[in-house]
């Protein structure tokens, strides 16, 4: 059986919402969890089954969007032998599985409208018949739907059942971003370095300069505790083989002076200068064009120099000799 994950986190805003959902789950009531993109769903969804009388029972996921509607029909409420062209025996669908415990819907949003229908039937009468089936089915599921999305903007849009609406929403618990956490950084981005510091064979995590902590407070974090996770996990697993303290937090993977599409016209315009510095002395020209990369390469990864010798290609002592050579400051004004 699946074991409960601690969920972790000391801000105010978020320790109200760890009350409401303990309160919540002892209600044995259909409920939903929504909120933004990694904002840990799937974590409250399971708290509210391990903290309900339901604990012991079976505990069912599914999400409703990696499966089209057809094949979400059939895995909820299952199908009989033959039901459809290679239905070559019964399926137990997931109510069935969930039977005397909780079934988790995530993504309830993209549902069609005809199953959403059929998950009403079974929140208010715990009925349903498998697809292609005529015999009714009786089960005692406790639902959660879980979602990223502004539900009752879709139910007045006509673009999700407003009845199943009411039903699920008996309480919301709606998971604060991590933006309006600020407590709660650094103790989460500590927290994934020591992890995967012991995953990767390290002896000891280094912690985080200054610099790195302002970074990690000062970025908005639209991906929420996923995107700090993997932005930790990566610059852990770029880190030197020795380093004495982490001073920079590889946030966008796809950081990088030639990324794709990156400032296209921005690109346009140096080549014009450059075509135009050749015609007055190929040596300054080139000179110029030297400071304009090293100097914009120092930016981009914030005066940390071993970074920003690695994005160019360059050995360490190759960026300090040109960065001596064109006397170009290594510290930020």
């Amino acid at each position: 059986m699946e074991t409960p994950v601690n969920i972790i986190g000391e801000d105010p805003i978020f320790l109200d919402v760890v009350e409401k959902s303990s309160r919540l789950a002892h209600i044995d009531k259909p409920c939903l969890v929504v909120g933004e993109r990694g904002t840990g769903k799937e974590l409250f969804t399971s708290r509210l089954h391990y903290l309900s009388k339901r604990w012991d029972g079976p505990l069912v996921k599914i999400n409703c969007a990696a499966l089209t509607d057809s094949l979400l029909e059939s895995e909820l409420f299952g199908h009989e032998r033959g039901a459809f062209t290679g239905a070559q025996k019964t399926h137990i669908g997931r109510f069935e599985r969930a039977d005397g415990g909780t079934l988790i819907l995530d993504e309830i949003a993209t549902a069609s409208q005809a199953v959403q229908e059929k998950v009403l039937r079974i929140i208010e009468y715990g009925e349903f018949e498998r697809v292609g089936g005529s015999e009714t089915l009786k089960v005692d599921v406790r639902v959660i739907g879980a979602a990223n999305v502004d539900l009752p903007a879709l139910a007045e849009k006509g673009e999700f059942r407003a009845d199943l609406l009411d039903r699920l929403a008996f309480d919301v618990i709606t998971l604060p971003p991590l933006r309006v956490r600020p407590k709660d950084i650094l103790t989460l981005a500590r927290h994934f370095a020591i992890e995967v510091t012991r995953e990767v064979g390290g002896d000891l995590f280094p912690g985080f300069t200054d610099q790195a902590q302002q970074q990690l407070l000062g970025y908005r974090w639209p991906g929420n505790i996923r995107e700090l996770r993997n932005a930790v996990e990566r610059t852990i697993c770029r880190l030197p083989s020795q380093v004495k303290a982490i001073d920079h937090i590889y946030i966008n993977p796809f950081d990088s002076p030639w990324r794709f599409g990156a400032d296209k016209d921005a690109q346009a315009a140096k080549k014009e200068t450059i075509l135009s510095e050749v015609s007055e002395d190929f040596a300054k020209a080139v000179s110029r064009y030297e400071v304009q990369l090293l100097s914009e390469a120092l930016k981009r990864y914030h005066f940390n120099q071993t970074d920003a010798a690695q994005a160019m290609g360059l050995s360490y002592h190759q960026l300090r000799r040109l960065l001596k050579k064109h006397d170009i400051s290594t510290r930020s004004n």
